[in-house]
């Protein structure tokens, strides 16, 4: 496992000694990971560090054998505590809104085109706790949340690229900047008619066809219509439900992010999300040894 996990770049090969500057040699060691970084020369005392160190494992007590699952973490004692799973998500969430980050500064995250293949849908929803029969939480900070999401989805066959932005009103003044920053002029774009961008798209240079939902779900003229943008809604508040990411605005915020480079990177990589993910780790987790 150390050597697959130096191959894939997420342990360091050979650390330099901070004393002498040369190569530090692994050794048996008793301890939880079985191996230590070791230098004994006779220009210093014996030199040692974890062989996790300056990688993401460093400050984590999972092992390395890690069997890549998430439902029986507990069960197979890779962690003991729920605590640690929490706290290694979050260093993972971190990584991906890194790579995501850097990806929205080369590209800007935008979608869309001319091309008649590929529209994009617009839309608002509301990421807020709902009570059953009366019963539960009442005022929490989830009820109280006035912001909204604001989602750009581009749809081309089976692919789908999200942009999702809390923002914290409805209206044009909010919504518009959004569009024309992440939509390419000349897309055409599907969206109800809501007031904020009805009438306004046209003159900006987008193809903007609408529906009435209050009397047809498919426009019969054009065909607009929003059900994938609503399909994706459910899907997305049911991956937030499922980690729990809707009990504060912050942690909402992170799981958007990591949603969109699951579609923007994740998905778009031709050996699956796990390498991905392992390519934003090796480039967060720069090994430097002094």
């Amino acid at each position: 496992m150390i050597k697959w996990l130096q191959k894939k770049g997420l342990l360091c090969k050979a650390p330099s000694c901070r004393h002498c500057g040369k190569k530090m040699r692994i050794k048996a060691h008793n301890g939880r990971d079985g191996y230590i970084w070791t230098c004994r020369r006779n220009t210093h005392r014996r030199i040692t560090l974890s062989i996790r160190y300056g990688s993401l494992f460093y400050n984590s007590r999972i092992p390395l054998g890690l069997h890549l699952r998430q439902i029986d973490l507990m069960e197979d004692c890779v962690a003991k505590t729920s605590t640690t799973l929490s706290r290694m998500n979050k260093l993972l969430r971190k990584v991906c809104i890194k790579a995501l980050r850097n990806l929205k500064r080369r590209t800007g995250l935008r979608v869309g085109g001319k091309s008649r293949q590929k529209f994009v849908a617009i839309d608002e929803s509301k990421f807020a706790h709902k009570r059953k029969f009366n019963r539960g939480r009442c005022c929490t900070t989830w009820q109280r949340r006035k912001g909204w999401v604001f989602g750009i989805m581009e749809f081309k066959g089976s692919r789908r690229l999200p942009v999702l932005k809390m923002v914290k009103d409805r209206s044009r003044t909010t919504l518009m900047p959004i569009i024309t920053r992440h939509i390419r002029r000349g897309s055409t774009v599907y969206s109800d008619n809501w007031r904020a961008y009805l009438n306004a798209l046209q003159p900006l240079g987008y193809r903007h066809l609408t529906v009435n939902h209050s009397k047809n779900f498919v426009d019969p003229q054009t065909g607009c219509h929003t059900q994938h943008i609503e399909r994706a809604w459910l899907a997305i508040k049911a991956q937030v439900s499922r980690f729990r990411g809707n009990k504060t605005t912050k942690l909402l915020r992170e799981h958007l992010k990591f949603i969109q480079w699951h579609y923007w990177l994740g998905r778009r990589n031709r050996k699956g999300s796990l390498a991905q993910l392992i390519h934003d780790i090796r480039k967060a987790y720069r090994f430097r040894f002094h």
